[in-house]
């Protein structure tokens, strides 16, 4: 049987995943201490990656702990962290958002960045009501894939990514996976929190073909399959490739779209 379980399937492949990756807009630290009313908040920040969104509250929070299954990604958010002018305030934790191990009430706001489609939400989001004192914050967001670039460019994404889920599945390569469209319906049945909405912030930052062809790469799915033996151009990776080495021969914008599922507890 093919092991498909998530924190392996991001295992492997951290430095890759951290170039690659957009970081979310800063303006969610902004939102998320405005909405839970604390200036510098606890914060636990669940299926943290590489950090790249633990990062994001240098400076503006009390407390960071980024929960990460995955060793690879870990290691990847300890070497993050301990670069920050306020390391000591940051915490890296083996554990799952279903159970972090972390005491009860014990964060102001509880972020899932890139996260919640792979969390047990029956579990999880018990789990991080959990953690959250009165009146604190979750937020559950997610880019979304891929970033708007060319309308060439993003045709032959989103060929690629039809080849290869589609493989994924063939090959049974493909883990249990939560729609993104239905984490707010997910917070709203689960009855833990009086208050939930959805909004959308964006993000520019600016990348060329190869960062392009990087973000294919990083994918779980992607790695997987070109490990299991399948070629770029079977999953359309080699002709996203060639898309982008003739539309995006240097460096021009990219704006990435983030939908936030905002609940408060």
């Amino acid at each position: 049987m093919v092991d498909v379980a998530p924190a392996r399937r991001f295992s492997g492949f951290a430095e890759l995943y951290d170039s690659a990756r957009p970081t979310p807009p800063i303006e969610l630290v902004d939102l998320l201490t405005g909405w839970s009313a604390v200036a510098h908040p606890d914060v636990v920040d669940l299926g943290a990656g590489t950090g790249l969104s633990t990062a994001l509250w240098t400076g503006r929070a009390r407390s960071v702990i980024a929960v990460e299954p995955s060793a690879d990604m870990r290691e990847r958010t300890d070497r993050r962290v301990a670069a920050l002018p306020d390391a000591a305030a940051f915490t890296v934790v083996d554990a799952t958002a279903e159970d972090t191990g972390l005491p009860t009430a014990c964060a102001d706001v509880v972020t899932a960045s890139q996260a919640m489609h792979w969390f047990d939400a029956d579990r999880a989001l018990p789990e991080i009501a959990r953690l959250l004192r009165p009146g604190g914050v979750f937020a559950a967001y997610d880019s979304q894939w891929p970033p708007t670039v060319d309308p060439e460019v993003d045709a032959a994404y989103a060929e690629f990514d039809r080849l290869a889920r589609a493989e994924e599945v063939r090959r049974g390569l493909r883990p249990p996976y939560a729609a993104k469209e239905g984490h707010l319906e997910r917070i709203n049945r689960s009855g833990l929190f009086r208050h939930a909405e959805d909004i959308a912030v964006h993000k520019r930052e600016d990348g060329d073909a190869e960062r392009l062809v990087a973000v294919a790469r990083s994918q779980g799915g992607t790695v997987a399959l070109l490990g299991a033996g399948v070629t770029e151009a079977e999953i359309g990776l080699a002709q996203l490739r060639a898309t982008a080495d003739r539309r995006l021969p240097s460096s021009r914008p990219w704006w990435w779209t983030y939908r936030v599922r905002l609940a408060v507890r």
